[in-house]
This record gives C-alpha cells, sequence and structure tokens, in this order.
C-alpha cells in the first residue's frame, strides 16, 4: 500500500493536512523524524508517537490521555490502514513510519524509504529558510549506490543476523554486515560524511542503525564481531552526527531497548530490558570537525533546539 502524499493530484503537499505516526524504537520511522526536524517541518506536518510495546493489533497510541489519538482519534494505527482499505487493509502488516491523511483517516503511504526523500524534495515550499539538501541532484548516483549496500548489509543485515533461523543464514549475514561496517570505518577515515561534505540521505540511513547497534543489535541480534565503540571513524562519525541537532535530540534508548527486548520475545523470553550502555558516552568529543566540511552544507544552518523532548521521559517499565 504506497501513495504518494506529497505530488500533485490525490494528496497534494498542504500544510495541516498530514499526521506522520511513528515509534521512536523504530530506525526506519527514526528516519523521518530526522528530516522533519532537519527540514523544519514541524509546523507543517504534526507528529505522532505510538508506544513501543506493540500488542495483537500492532502499534497503539496507550502514550496519549485515554490512549487515544488526540488528532487522528484512533487507538490503534491500524485503523487507518482499514480506512483506506477495509477488506485488505492490514494483509501485509502494518509498520511505522506512516503518513495519515487527516481529514479523511485514511493511510497515505507507509513506503519509508520514500517518505524521507519526499518530505526532503517535494515539501520545500513549507521547509524552513535554511534547510540543507540532503538529496543533491549531483550527489544521487553516489548516495544511491552507498544507500544500496548500507541498505542490505547494514540496515537489514542486522534483522537479517537477529531473526535467522539456520546457522549458515545467520553466519551469511553477520559477515556481510561487519565486511560493510568496516569498509564504511575505511571511507570515513578521511572524510566527514559519507558522500560529499555535508550530511545527507546516506548519513540519516546509516546514523538510524548505528545508534541501536550496541543498545541492541550487538547483544541481542548477535552482532557480536564487535561494539560500534571499538570501531575508529565509524564510532567517531556517529557521535558526531549524534552531537549534530537533529540527530541526538530524535534518539530515545529507552524505547529503543524495552521495544526489542519485550516486544521479540523469541529472541528475549525473559524480557528484562539492559540497562546499558551508558548514553553519555555519545557525548564524548568526536574530532570530526578537523575532516572538514559542515553538516548543513553552505547555506544552510541547524535546525532550532527542541523546547522539549519529543516525549515526556519515563522509567523503565520492569
Amino acid at each position: 500500500m504506497v501513495a504518494n502524499p506529497t505530488g500533485e493530484g490525490e494528496w497534494p503537499a498542504e500544510p495541516g493536512r498530514y499526521r506522520l505516526v511513528v515509534s521512536l524504537a523504530c530506525p526506519w520511522a527514526h528516519r523521518s523524524v530526522i528530516v522533519r526536524r532537519l527540514m523544519g517541518l514541524e509546523d507543517a506536518i504534526s507528529l505522532a508517537i505510538t508506544d513501543p510495546l506493540q500488542d495483537d493489533r500492532s502499534w497503539r497510541f496507550s502514550l496519549d490521555e485515554g490512549g487515544v489519538d488526540p488528532v487522528l482519534g484512533y487507538t490503534h494505527l491500524e485503523q487507518a490502514y482499514l480506512a483506506r482499505d477495509p477488506e485488505n487493509g492490514t494483509e501485509n502488516g502494518v509498520s511505522v513510519p506512516a503518513i495519515v491523511d487527516v481529514p479523511s483517516g485514511q493511510l497515505v503511504t507507509n513506503d519509508f524509504p520514500n517518505v524521507t526523500l519526499d518530505l526532503g524534495r517535494e515539501w520545500t515550499a513549507h521547509q524552513r529558510a535554511v534547510a540543507p539538501t540532503l538529496y543533491p541532484d549531483e550527489l544521487r548516483d553516489e548516495i544511491d549506490e552507498v544507500n544500496e549496500g548500507v541498505f542490505h548489509d547494514v540496515n537489514n543485515g542486522v534483522y537479517k543476523a537477529g531473526f535467522a533461523t539456520r546457522q549458515s543464514r545467520y553466519e551469511e549475514a553477520y559477515t556481510a554486515l561487519f565486511a560493510r561496517l568496516d569498509e564504511l570505518d575505511e571511507r570515513l577515515e578521511n572524510q566527514r560524511y559519507l558522500v560529499g561534505d555535508h550530511i545527507t540521505e546516506a548519513d540519516i540511513r546509516l546514523f538510524t542503525t548505528l545508534a541501536r547497534f550496541d543498545a541492541v543489535y550487538q547483544g541481542h541480534f548477535k552482532c557480536n564481531r564487535q561494539k560500534l565503540a571499538e570501531f575508529g571513524a565509524l564510532w567517531a562519525y556517529a557521535r558526531d552526527l549524534y552531537q549534530t541537532p537533529g540527530f541526538g535530540d530524535t534518539v530515545d534508548f529507552d524505547h529503543i531497548k524495552r521495544h526489542y527486548h519485550q516486544v521479540q520475545t523469541t529472541i528475549n523470553p525473559t524480557q528484562i530490558v539492559p540497562l546499558g550502555p551508558e548514553p553519555s558516552v555519545w557525548l564524548t568529543p568526536h574530532h570530526r570537525e578537523e575532516l572538514g566540511g559542515s553538516p548543513f552544507g553552505p547555506e544552510g544552518t541547524a535546525p532550532e533546539p527542541l523546547e522539549r523532548p519529543l516525549r515526556p521521559l519515563g522509567p523503565i517499565d520492569m
């Protein structure tokens, strides 16, 4: 179920019309939160945050008062899927990110790779004046090439390792994952960002996996050749991004750890949530600025600081 929420026709780019539904635990959804913030689209597209713990109807709005999203009036994201297609709306599952048309309550799109591209390219009339260009024309071929390898071996690779039910499949995914991480580590030794001299779509797609690596994938998904913190350039690069507005301020380690460890009970039947790693390590000096470049390019600037966290901070539920 895919549609274009931003082009001409049924779903034009119209401020106030759409609601972006995400889980802060999900790396695919996290990308859209970062891009929305970098582009300054907070006033144009509202944000709904689901509970990191799903029930038998999948993503739910139980963090909101009364367990109901205050804009959509829904208790579960599946209701937007069924509003779009009452017969088969949830046949392929209910996933985030999802863009929902507020007037009709219908799902518009859950096409996660194109959600971020559209937010960067199609909503230019509503972006902040000094927003960065995340998918510049002259770098698109290189960005696409980097994204292709990162998707298969890293973004999806950790899942292929974590959910493998055969030793050979696990080892294949594990080997490809660390071969790609080694390649990226070498690539980043002498350049600050993956492509070009400022943040692009490629950095956003890699970051959301790196942010979860030591907290979840390294142990929970058996991706344990080494921790991210034991890489050289790759760990410094990840900290550089984390300390850039729009990245670290959209990371929620509590949601991340609770979702993976308490929902995926075939992997973690005890549902015990680890207390570490210590988040403060992400704020240690990285010295990546010595490589040159600038986060937002020659004309872009950082988004304004968040006035408050994306969600109220609370303790881990044991």
